[in-house]
């Protein structure tokens, strides 16, 4: 998986790149053309800092234990319950997970598991914490399967101003629990469905840390 070296996302390297070179062509015309330029050459220098930390990619300690399912997303929780699992039809327990734009944006794996099915859907990009985002946004899933036979679905969701899924693993890949595997570029939503008798260790509202919270104990 890539990343998992890199203190930034490599993913950010053309937006800190970018904005870091026209923030420097502005200051060389506010040098010798008008200082005026000097003005858009330090918002340009500004979006290159938050781009680095936006990307920021820290290290985590994940915790140990066959069962335990991890948050694969560092955010708040925003949604707890029984659903139907639109994907496979299965009535399962849901965690949604919002990423704000302050949020560390590399996902990573809830548990380690084999990928059995990936999919893509394209949709629509409402703001994620409208249930209307569960169904109709553009999104991208993957279907883990433990070693003894337990399924779990994480699906990636993009929102109003995420418009960028990115995600390394497909079906036929072992993950392993706290290992990244993607990210969503500017704000997003992370959706967990677990099977049903899974110990639920987190509450509404709260604050997740990708690969060191603990979301819930497996049946």
């Amino acid at each position: 998986m890539r990343n998992t070296n890199t203190p930034v996302a490599v993913e950010g390297y053309p937006f800190i790149a970018g904005f870091a070179a026209v923030a420097a062509l502005l200051a060389l015309l506010g040098q010798f053309l008008h200082f005026g330029f000097f003005f858009p050459a330090a918002l340009f220098a500004l979006l290159s800092l938050f781009s680095v930390f936006f990307f920021r990619n820290p290290e985590r300690v994940t915790p140990p234990g066959e069962n335990v399912v991890v948050a694969p997303a560092d955010g708040e929780v925003i949604f707890l319950g029984k659903v139907t699992e639109p994907h496979t039809g299965a009535e399962m327990e849901k965690i949604s997970i919002f990423m704000s734009v302050f949020n560390v944006h590399v996902n990573r794996a809830p548990l380690t598991a084999k990928v059995v099915d990936d999919f893509y859907t394209k949709g629509k990009f409402y703001d994620v914490r409208d249930e209307r985002a569960t169904f109709e946004n553009e999104q991208q899933g993957l279907v883990l399967e433990t070693d003894k036979g337990l399924r779990m679905v994480v699906v990636q969701v993009a929102g109003l101003i995420a418009r960028r899924i990115v995600c390394y693993a497909k079906a036929g890949d072992r993950l392993t629990r706290g290992r990244r595997y993607g990210l969503i570029r500017f704000g997003s939503r992370l959706d967990v469905y677990l099977p049903l008798g899974t110990g639920i260790d987190v509450v509404m509202g709260q604050k997740t840390v990708a690969g060191e919270t603990v979301l819930g104990i497996l049946p």
